[in-house]
């Protein structure tokens, strides 16, 4: 029986990766030569040039790639998702959307029918052909998984893809649905995995093989706790990347990734908080060394306050914590102005979401005079809030080993606590984090919009299924089921001026109802030794980095 991550992957990934190493190695690279470092020395020795002759990059991080299935979800990680598989078209920086596993794409009248030319001679990492049967099985193996993507408008709405010739592929919508190629770039779910890794009933949800894709990285060993290597994808039909490896090195702790990149143990961190923004901050005085730097806003970073849960059930406290909390302090002192202020959910320059909406201002009289006449009252001597009986009190959770929201949590626990709003904080693991967004067992928890090319649209579309936080905070909304009409109707609607009005009512009411809490507007930062690594750039959206342009300092 051919080994699948269901089987062996899956047993290996979970206590030991000696037999993914050799089969992945075997499966990626057609019987090239190993590393030059062993798999021990590669632990041991993480350094932008490796023995001998192979220059490797050494990046700091939190957590795994995962088993790197491309149709799935966590614990797989998209920036590792994006390194080894490709999609049909790419998302460009000025927001359009360009050809790239496909050469270019015709569009029915009816909107209903994309037909896409492949471009000719693209070779997944084991030297297979990607063709549009390679499209199809892997168009599939996502529809036949669909209740898990419903989430996501685009699955929703492929009715199915048909092979017209090798180098040409059709993909029927049952609508027309005006965001398709714009999802069609997305990290996950539908890039395309080798057809030799697909298993035999067609759904790569219950296992696949070995994570070959088309992109300019293959999977070398994925070792649980301590480290991920790829190496350079030889039959990549692009620009070969500069470095032959890449190493993605286990620390959870944002202070042991500081450490790590101060004594060269690794040569860059990048990302969402992978060091706290003081010791960024320490690192922008450091340029003989380092060179430290801010992508432009990506996404925006928000809480997400349950609204069926007692006592954020309550509009007049969703409504007062708006009031309480002391963003520009927060942006001043714990995120030392990387991020800027945000008081909407979306930036005005996403699309539809420039609609002049009126801030929540900073104003702690006001938020006592909205609990006051709720009822919720401070008792001379008292520091919490009650109403008939019961305590002002909310659990805030978080990330525990993420910095930056640990930070933000302590303050927004000062904050809230002057206004009577007793704040229990909870930071575990990200795992159990993702089950409370799912479950609704929060008050209120660390949340972000997606970014290009999801924002607005498919992070909107999100919120009609329990898959993110999104849902629980909206689901004691008298007007949920009303939400959730217009969002349908909204990514279905052929007429622009009538998607604007309704992606006014949408965003207006979301914002009315303080089920989110803008903090700022996020940002990715890199910190990296600049007498080892060079062209550090940033991507598009958040989830895909320029690992290919990087290169070694001579």
């Amino acid at each position: 029986m051919t080994p699948t991550l269901a089987t062996l992957g899956h047993r290996t990934w979970q206590f030991g990766v000696g037999a993914l190493a050799a089969w992945t190695l075997a499966a990626c690279t057609q019987g090239a030569a190993p590393p030059a470092a062993s798999s021990a020395s590669a632990a041991s020795q993480p350094s932008a040039v490796s023995t001998g002759s192979t220059s490797r990059l050494v990046f700091a991080s939190m957590l795994n790639m995962g088993p790197l299935n491309p149709h799935l979800y966590s614990p797989n990680q998209m920036m590792g998702q994006a390194m080894v598989y490709e999609s049909l078209v790419k998302y460009e920086k000025d927001g359009t959307v360009v050809p790239w596993l496909a050469e270019s794409w015709e569009i029915s009248p009816d909107g209903k029918t994309y037909t896409f030319k492949l471009r000719p001679n693209v070779k997944f990492s084991d030297g297979s052909a990607f063709d549009a049967e390679a499209v199809k099985k892997n168009v599939d193996a996502v529809l036949a998984n669909r209740k898990r993507h419903e989430w996501l408008e685009l699955i929703n709405q492929i009715e199915r893809a048909e092979v017209v010739d090798a180098g040409t592929v059709r993909i029927v919508l049952k609508s027309s649905y005006y965001p398709f190629l714009q999802d069609m770039a997305l990290v996950r779910p539908l890039r395309f995995l080798a057809p030799s890794s697909i298993p035999a009933n067609g759904n790569t949800a219950e296992g696949m093989g070995a994570p070959i894709g088309t992109g300019p990285w293959a999977v070398v060993e994925l070792k649980r706790g301590e480290y991920d290597l790829f190496k350079r994808n030889p039959h990549y039909w692009g620009t070969q990347p500069v470095y032959d490896e890449v190493m993605f090195k286990v620390l959870p702790d944002p202070n042991s990734r500081t450490l790590a990149l101060e004594s060269g143990q690794v040569d860059i961190v990048y990302g969402d908080g992978p060091v706290t923004p003081d010791a960024f901050a320490r690192f922008k005085t450091m340029p003989d060394r380092f060179v430290a730097e801010v992508s432009q806003p990506l996404a925006t970073r928000v809480l997400a306050i349950n609204s069926k849960r007692f006592p954020t059930d309550d509009l007049a406290v969703r409504q007062a914590m708006q009031h309480v909390v002391n963003k520009d302090a927060i942006i001043k002192n714990v995120l030392y102005d990387i991020e800027k202020k945000a008081d909407t959910l979306f930036a005005s320059n996403v699309p539809n979401a420039n609609l002049g909406l009126k801030p929540f201002d900073y104003n702690p009289d006001e938020a006592a005079r909205l609990l006051d006449a709720a009822g919720w009252k401070l008792a001379p001597g008292e520091k919490v809030r009650k109403k008939d009986g019961k305590p002002l009190a909310v659990d805030l959770c978080f990330v525990g080993n993420e910095g930056k929201d640990k930070s933000i949590s302590e303050v927004l626990q000062a904050d809230l606590g002057k206004a009577g709003i007793q704040v229990n904080l909870v930071g575990e693991e990200a795992s159990a984090k993702q089950a409370r967004e799912r479950d609704g067992t929060f008050h209120l928890i660390f949340n972000a919009t997606f970014g290009p090319p999801y924002d607005p649209h498919s992070f909107v579309g999100s919120m009609r299924k329990p898959s993110h936080a999104d849902y629980q905070a909206q689901a004691g909304l008298p007007m949920k089921t009303e939400i959730d009409q217009k969002i349908t109707q909204v990514l279905l609607e052929t007429d622009p001026a009538k998607r604007r009005e309704m992606w006014r009512w949408i965003l207006t009411t979301l914002h009315e109802q303080a089920v989110y809490l803008p903090l700022s507007y996020k940002t990715l930062i890199s910190v990296h030794n600049n007498k080892r690594v060079g062209n550090v750039q940033f991507g598009a959206t958040n989830n895909e980095v320029p690992i290919e342009l990087m290169q070694p300092v001579k």
